[in-house]
């Protein structure tokens, strides 16, 4: 019988050479299995072995699809892309930025100040910028205490370490059945099995994380990364109940949550139970950022540890510009300003996308677009791309068979306001064209 890597290298080589174009539906599994005389399951296995690869996309009740563009090296978001306006990637940098940074640090420019932060720190830092951090992180209903911060160098860092220190190699993690793409990429270079949980609108299903047999969950419940949306204070009770009956461990995602605080976190419903994760990424720069690890008392050991085994520590130059701009309130003006415009940016998207579905928190800098009936999510980011936008499919968020919505990601933070609303305004175009056109752009 034929090795199935052998028919998938040969689908492999038709989408290379342009036969099979991206966006193109693959015929039915029983319909390739009959074509080429093998077994329904030996077909299941082409299939599943081309989602693997990065080639092609399944996409629910559709069917399977080339993938839009070239196969990721890491993963979607991964890195920059090329496109003339980025709504994928999701990093705000306001104007006025630059200069209210370079301010703040102007006493740590000075030589006795900026000498210290050339050696390195331990991953718990000093007891002052401890307390720095706890001020950062505190919001509504809840304050960490300051002996439970640890510090790596950046939010994935965070979430690398936290997963290290939760869950042994080989065992699952639980995560939202659409989850930050990055988590993919951890849980494979660890031996970690991701776990899928189905979610309504208000985030993951309680019963369904109860019955999961995971060893930690990995959980966004401010402002979802895909779909913008934030878990209320009812379904956080109903997860921390199942995490203290399970006896098991969250790990937190909190870092958009400075764009809306007015929650508490899961960790004020289950501080014995959860690990919240934070970063200035967001709240300040990509470009100089800092990580933060809240950990249960009885964890700091453990998850320190795996900070420092992992080479995950925080520079000693950016924990000190990282003080600077707590200790001045450099860090709350540009927090504050960030709320301002990603409000106005949703704005932009509820009037320029009015007539479609679209999943978002008004203070959100992402939105999720369940695309109209005649699109799949692959053919609509190719269509994107040919206008110069970049866009992520649902298939970059989606955790398992490589099934996902009909839907893609919107970015908002990185055009000006004027490029984002003409954006919008072409991807609005391409959403009311008909795809079967050669350029439905036009």
């Amino acid at each position: 019988m034929e090795d199935y890597r052998v028919i998938a290298d040969a689908i492999a080589a038709d989408i290379a050479a342009g036969r099979l174009l991206p966006g193109e539906r693959l015929i039915p599994q029983r319909q390739f299995a009959r074509r080429h005389r093998i077994a329904s399951s030996t077909a299941a296995r082409v299939y599943g072995e081309l989602v693997r690869r990065g080639l092609a996309v399944g996409e629910v009740g559709r069917g399977t699809f080339v993938r839009a563009g070239k196969p990721p090296l890491e993963t979607a978001l991964a890195e920059p892309g090329g496109a003339r306006v980025d709504l994928e990637l999701n990093f705000s940098v306001l104007p006025e930025q630059p200069g209210l940074l370079a301010r703040s640090m102007e006493r740590l420019m000075r030589p006795d100040v900026f000498g210290s932060a050339l050696f390195p720190v331990v991953v718990q830092g000093d007891p002052a910028t401890r307390e720095l951090a706890s001020r950062l992180l505190a919001r509504t209903g809840w304050t960490p205490s300051p002996e439970n911060v640890i510090f790596a160098g950046n939010g994935r860092q965070a979430i690398a370490a936290a997963i290290a220190a939760l869950v042994p190699v080989g065992e699952r993690l639980g995560v939202e059945a659409l989850t930050y793409p990055v988590v993919k990429a951890i849980a494979a270079r660890l031996g970690i099995t991701l776990v899928p949980l189905p979610m309504d609108s208000h985030g993951i299903d309680p019963e369904a994380l109860r019955q999961a047999n995971v060893r930690a969950v990995y959980l966004q419940p401010t402002l979802h990364n895909p779909l913008g949306t934030s878990m209320p204070r009812e379904r956080r009770e109903d997860i921390a109940e199942v995490l203290r009956h399970l006896d098991i461990h969250a790990i937190e995602d909190t870092i958009y949550t400075f764009l809306r605080d007015s929650v508490p976190p899961l960790a004020a419903f289950a501080p014995s139970h959860t690990v919240l994760v934070d970063s200035l990424s967001k709240r300040i720069s990509p470009g100089l950022t800092v990580g933060f690890l809240v950990t249960p008392t009885a964890l700091v050991e453990r998850v320190a540890g795996a900070v420092r085994s992992g080479t995950w520590a925080a520079p000693g130059f950016a924990l000190a510009a990282a003080s600077c701009w707590i200790a001045d309130g450099t860090a709350d003006v540009i927090a504050s300003a960030k709320r301002v415009d990603a409000a106005a940016r949703q704005a932009l998207v509820r009037k320029e996308l009015t007539d479609f579905a679209i999943t978002a928190d008004p203070q959100a800098y992402h939105c999720w677009w369940e695309l109209p009936e005649a699109w799949r999510a692959e053919t609509f980011v190719a269509a994107a791309a040919r206008r110069g936008i970049a866009v992520s499919p649902a298939a970059a968020f989606a955790v398992g068979s490589g099934r996902a919505p009909n839907a893609v990601r919107l970015a908002t933070s990185a055009p000006a306001p004027d490029v984002l609303s003409a954006a919008l305004r072409a991807l609005t175009a391409i959403a009311r064209s008909s795809p079967e056109s050669s350029d439905p752009i036009h």
